[in-house]
């Protein structure tokens, strides 16, 4: 096969929700990607996956997987806590990675993590799917041409309700659960890609639910970036359903219904608002996690940069530590 043609090799560690329901069909429907195998710690339970999706290998290990030598990257959906380890493990059987949000439980692990890939010479991708959209490209094009004025603020919403399954891995404090590891992290993410830096200073204020393993249920928090400039968010996994971005300047605004989790099937479009005018910038309906497949594969290839560098990953996740210090401490922590 050419290499114009040539497709990525991937495995999946693991059966997970997000991994069945969105990347598995992601891979198959890219044009860099060739989904071969998916493993799990129960045989039985990677044959079904893949059996039902059409996966050619199955096994009954991740060691097993990353043994395979006709495998190149592998995509990563298990626990938080579970991250560094098989990241590590997966670096050193040769592997590209593309590794679930957040990257780790801390920067230190972050670190770790991407100068293991590094060593290795393989790819370390932190999966936030959202910022593959390409209305985000479109977002970034307006704040750049100062269409908004002086940026002056920016809110940022993620929350949803699965207080009732008081089981899931998002309830075990031990394996990175609560609502700022989970969906939080994406409202930071998108301040930091949106406004262009690093924040000075964070203050959360958070609801840990003892019925849910002491997690924080529910979060919000201000984000200090410098320039006077503030990020209000809210993330909560015991709250109504939402995931919205608003940017605000000194001559008008962004609002971005579905930032987060994009709309299937149809386009994803946002609202410009200029002294008091308002219209509607047009976005087409793409599968945001297939072309966030395509991107990686591409940086695989050779065929271009990966567009967000490793280190972007632990700037992040120093941020996400100081929040949770803050939510903890009831403190206001600087970075």
């Amino acid at each position: 096969m050419s290499s114009v043609n040539r497709k990525i090799r991937w495995g999946i560690l693991g059966c997970a929700s997000i991994a069945l329901r969105a990347i598995v069909p992601a891979i198959q429907a890219s044009s860099t990607g060739e989904l071969a195998a998916i493993a799990s710690r129960d045989g039985s339970k990677a044959r079904e996956a893949a059996r039902r999706h059409g996966i050619p290998a199955a096994y009954g290990s991740y060691e097993e997987l990353l043994a395979d030598p006709t495998l190149e990257a592998v995509y990563i959906p298990l626990p938080n806590h579970l991250h560094f380890e098989w990241t590590i493990k997966a670096a050193r059987a040769g592997k590209h990675v593309l590794c679930e949000k957040p990257l780790a439980l801390t920067a230190a692990q972050a670190q770790e993590m991407v100068a293991a890939c590094r060593e290795a010479g393989v790819l370390l991708a932190e999966a936030f799917m959202y910022r593959h959209h390409p209305r985000y490209d479109r977002i970034r094009e307006i704040l750049a041409a100062g269409e908004l004025g002086v940026i002056r603020a920016m809110r940022a919403s993620f929350t949803f309700d699965n207080s009732a399954d008081t089981g899931n891995v998002r309830c075990r404090k031990e394996w990175g659960g609560g609502s700022l590891y989970d969906i939080g992290c994406y409202t930071l993410n998108a301040a930091r890609y949106l406004l262009g830096g690093e924040p000075e200073a964070v203050t959360v204020q958070a609801f840990f639910s003892p019925g849910h393993g002491g997690v924080d249920m529910m979060a919000s928090g201000l984000v200090e970036f410098p320039g006077g400039v503030a990020l209000t968010f809210d993330c909560g996994m015991w709250a109504a359903s939402r995931n919205t971005i608003e940017i605000v300047g000194t001559a008008g605004t962004i609002e971005v219904p579905s930032a987060f989790v994009a709309p299937e099937g149809r386009g994803a479009d946002f609202t410009v608002t200029l002294n008091g005018t308002c219209r509607k910038e047009p976005t087409p309906p793409v599968n945001q996690y297939a072309v966030q497949i395509d991107d990686f594969g591409r940086a695989v290839l050779g065929r271009e940069p990966y567009r967000f560098p490793a280190e972007d990953a632990i700037n992040g996740m120093k941020v996400l530590e100081a929040c949770l210090l803050s939510a903890e401490t009831r403190a206001r922590i600087s970075l």
